[in-house]
C-alpha cells in the first residue's frame, strides 16, 4: 500500500510507464522518440563499497533511434544533497547500462520545481566537467485536467493532474472529472490510482472530498486503503444500500464544495439538497456547486 506522496510520485510511472513518455512530450515539450518498449529496471545502484543509493524509478526506454534510462525521482522538498547524488546516479547508469540516462524530477511544489530545474554544473565555471539539467514536472507546468472527458482520454495524465493540483482551489473540479473517469478504466487499475491521488492530497478538506466520492464504487472498497477508512469511520450508511449511499454521499459532496469554496449556505438551499432523492439531479447540483458564485446556483435551471 502506497503511504506517502513521495511513493505515489514517482510509482505512478511505474504503474503506466507510458504515461512518462507522454509528458515529456507534451507537458515538457521535450522531443522524446516514441518507445517500442519499456522496462522497470532494478533502482538499486548500491556498489561494493557500503554506500546505500537508490533512484525512485527507474524505467529502460527501447525506441527506434536509441535506448535510454528514464530515471524518476520524487521530490518533497529542497535537497542540496541530491545536487551531488544525481549526476552520481546518471554517471554510474551509463557506466552501468551503457545507455542515455534522462533525470525526470517530479514535485507538488512550486518552489521545489523552480530550485531542481536549476542546471547542476561541477568543475571549473565556464568550463564545467559535468552538466546536468534536470525535467521537471510539477504543478506550474502540468495540465490541470477537470473535464470529464478529457479526464477520460487519459486517466492517467488525469491522476497525476490531481496529484500535482490537489492542494489548489481547481482541486475540487479536477477530484470530480477524475472519479467519473475512473469508472471507465479496469477496477483493478482504477483502484491503484485511487490510491496514489489519495497519498498526495495534503490538505484535508481535498482528501475527504476525494474519500466521498470515492466510498460509492465497489472496486475501492477492495483496495486496502478501505480499511483505513473505515477506521476512520467513514463507510456509514453502506450497509443501507448502494443506492441510499450514493444520494447521501452526492447530498454531502454538493454542500461540502459549497463550504469549502467559502460560499453561505442558506437553510433552504441545505434543507432541499438533503431532501432530494433523485441521484441524477444531485449529480447536477455537485458539478454545479464547483463554479457556482452562489449556493442558489446549483438550481439553476431545475424546475422548483
Amino acid at each position: 500500500m502506497v503511504g506517502s506522496s513521495h511513493e505515489a510520485l514517482h510509482r505512478i510511472f511505474q504503474k503506466d510507464p507510458a504515461l512518462l513518455t507522454r509528458a515529456l512530450q507534451k507537458v515538457l515539450h521535450v522531443p522524446f522518440p516514441e518507445p517500442t518498449e519499456i522496462a522497470a529496471l532494478n533502482v538499486d545502484l548500491t556498489e561494493i563499497e557500503p554506500v546505500e543509493r537508490r533512484v525512485d524509478t527507474l524505467l529502460r526506454a527501447e525506441t527506434d533511434v536509441g535506448t535510454y534510462l528514464l530515471v524518476v525521482e520524487a521530490q518533497g522538498k529542497k535537497d542540496e544533497r541530491k545536487r551531488g547524488s544525481w549526476p552520481y546516479y546518471l554517471s554510474y547508469l551509463y557506466e552501468k547500462y551503457r545507455c542515455e540516462p534522462v533525470l525526470i524530477v517530479t514535485t507538488q511544489s512550486s518552489a521545489t520545481a523552480r530550485w531542481a530545474s536549476r542546471p547542476i554544473r561541477l568543475g571549473f565555471p565556464g568550463w564545467e566537467s559535468l552538466t546536468v539539467r534536470p525535467l521537471v514536472l510539477g504543478p506550474d507546468n502540468v495540465p490541470v485536467i477537470a473535464d470529464e472527458r478529457q479526464a477520460e482520454r487519459d486517466v492517467p495524465l488525469a491522476v497525476l493532474s490531481a496529484m500535482a493540483h490537489g492542494r489548489g482551489p481547481q482541486a475540487p473540479a479536477i477530484l470530480e472529472s477524475l472519479a467519473s473517469a475512473l469508472r471507465t478504466i479496469d477496477p483493478d487499475n482504477a483502484a491503484v490510482f485511487v490510491q496514489f491521488v489519495d497519498s498526495c492530497l495534503a490538505d484535508p478538506q481535498a482528501q475527504q472530498m476525494w474519500r466521498e466520492l470515492m466510498t460509492a464504487t465497489q472496486y475501492f472498497w477492495r483496495h486496502p486503503l478501505a480499511e483505513q477508512v473505515r477506521e476512520e469511520g467513514r463507510e456509514e450508511g453502506l450497509e443501507q444500500g448502494m443506492e441510499q449511499g450514493r444520494l447521501q454521499d452526492r447530498r454531502e459532496m454538493t454542500l461540502r464544495i459549497l463550504e469549502w469554496r467559502g460560499i453561505l449556505v442558506p437553510e433552504a438551499v441545505r434543507e432541499r439538497v438533503n431532501t432530494c432523492t433523485n441521484l441524477d439531479r444531485l449529480e447536477e447540483w455537485a458539478q454545479r456547486a464547483v463554479q457556482a458564485a452562489d449556493a442558489r446556483e446549483v438550481f439553476a435551471g431545475d424546475e422548483e
